[in-house]
């Protein structure tokens, strides 16, 4: 029974977003009593400020595109410009409705939602401006926060991700640093909606954490849509006054903009909440787990973020009903990373999953893995819809798909199969026998195991 100072639960949990609520909903579900805490908005960093509201900005820079391109498709449609507050009306209201439906959700589940800020008291105890929330289980879930460089001051012209969606008119010249998967999805809308931008990084390319083949496909895409970028150089430094920013690099160059986009990815969101103090291990902030997602701690959890690896909504979501299901004691099946689906949603897309060729050589030796490149050219939605690239297979010799990875329009939607291929370790010979709908882009990943079974169809071995 509660005594008077403290809640007692099931489960606490401290973070409302993608692992969060994901825990809570799965948990309660499971007949666990839940409380989650949120010091912003349930739903966290992808509802508010991540993954949907710039999804629904290049959505919007989709349909700019299609408006300036119409006449290839023999479409009269004029482009008469980008009215930045009806897109960001449009984008605020697709947040809107699945903001309402997850309060619904959670509302349903009978679960104890707690605003304000958290922190860990003990192992046990989360506090929240003096309530006190004792559980059972504790599940750390508090997410990650837009980095910048040491120096580097947000502020002005000098903006990160949560920045960018708040602008109220699109400008004419940005510089994005970073190349990574923010930094070329806010550059590609910029530029659909008719700004000049360009791209600055350090690594040797741009999304260089994706396959090599994948990454200079992605390159010259972007250099024919008249994307600027700038890899291997070092950023030094950046200025800014009433007219706009000054961006010097370690090579003497300078590149003058309206803004500057700091895109130099996330970090975890652990300092100042107790975690230490409760016997959390931290590293560099974030909290190591063991595969069952175990702080160490007893029947502490963490999820998400925070957690060493991908930083991706969707690993959140499946930490969160993984870590429910273990205290339940079902004992699920670990997630992990290299299973996790990669979406990048530029123009073109990229998406992948499993091994890079570099990554199967290192793991396998450089004899033991094959490589096949299906070109979108073979495949009749690609050209319907006027976009190039390939999907590309990696597998074991004479073994199992352990990679695939796709550039080109709308590949984030193949993805899924994608994963189910490199999940159950299947052979090139399993997918080649599978029927898939023609005409659709999903005939690529069809046609590049039929190719890889050693029967092409579409394309030459």
């Amino acid at each position: 029974m509660p005594d008077q100072d403290t809640d007692q639960f099931d489960v606490v949990i401290l973070g409302g977003g993608s692992g969060g609520y994901a825990c809570a909903l799965r948990a309660a579900e499971l007949g666990m009593s839940v409380a989650l805490v949120e010091k912003d908005k349930l739903g966290g960093t992808c509802l508010h400020r991540g993954c949907i509201p710039t999804k629904a900005l290049l959505h919007a820079a989709e349909v700019a595109d299609a408006a300036r391109d119409s006449e290839h498709f023999g479409v009269k449609a004029t482009l008469e410009g980008v009215d930045v507050p009806a897109v960001t009306k449009y984008r605020e209201g697709v947040v809107g409705r699945l903001y309402k439906g997850l309060q619904g959700l959670v509302k349903s589940r009978k679960i104890t939602y707690v605003e304000g800020t958290g922190r860990l008291a003990d192992a046990h105890t989360v506090e929240v401006e003096g309530r006190r929330l004792s559980g059972r289980n504790v599940v750390l879930a508090t997410g990650s926060y837009a980095r910048t460089l040491p120096g580097l001051e947000i502020g002005g012209r000098i903006i990160t991700s949560d920045g960018a969606l708040a602008l109220d008119h699109v400008p004419q010249k940005v510089v994005v640093l970073g190349g990574g998967v923010i930094g070329v999805e806010f550059a590609s809308v910029w530029r659909s909606f008719g700004a000049e931008v360009t791209i600055v990084e350090a690594l040797p390319r741009l999304v260089a954490a994706e396959d090599e083949a994948v990454s200079k496909a992605f390159e010259r895409a972007y250099r024919k849509r008249g994307i600027s970028f700038r890899t291997g150089v070092k950023f030094t430094g950046a200025t800014q006054d009433d007219d706009g920013v000054t961006v010097s690099l370690e090579n003497g160059d300078e590149l003058r903009a309206d803004l500057l986009l700091v895109a130099v990815g996330r970090g975890p969101v652990t300092e100042g909440l107790g975690y230490e103090d409760a016997g959390i291990t931290v590293e560099r902030g974030f909290v190591p787990t063991d595969e069952r997602l175990r702080t160490g701690v007893e029947n502490v959890y963490a999820v998400g973020d925070i957690v060493p690896g991908l930083q991706l909504a969707h690993r959140g979501f499946a930490h969160g009903i993984f870590v429910a299901e273990e205290i339940a004691g079902l004992d699920p099946a670990p997630v992990v990373d290299v299973e996790v689906p990669r979406v990048t949603y530029s123009e073109p897309e990229i998406a992948s999953v499993g091994l890079t060729e570099a990554q199967a050589k290192e793991k396998y030796g450089d004899d033991n893995v094959a490589t096949y490149e299906y070109n979108l050219g073979g495949n009749g939605k690609s050209q319907i819809l006027g976009t190039a690239g390939f999907v590309k297979l990696v597998r074991e010799k004479d073994g199992p798909v352990v990679g695939v990875h796709a550039v080109g329009a709308r590949m984030g939607e193949q993805i899924g199969e994608g994963q189910l291929i490199v999940s159950w370790e299947a052979y090139p010979e399993d997918v080649a026998s599978l029927v898939h709908a023609h005409p659709t882009q999903n005939e690529s990943m069809g046609e590049a195991h039929l190719a890889l079974a050693g029967k092409p169809l579409h394309s030459h071995a």
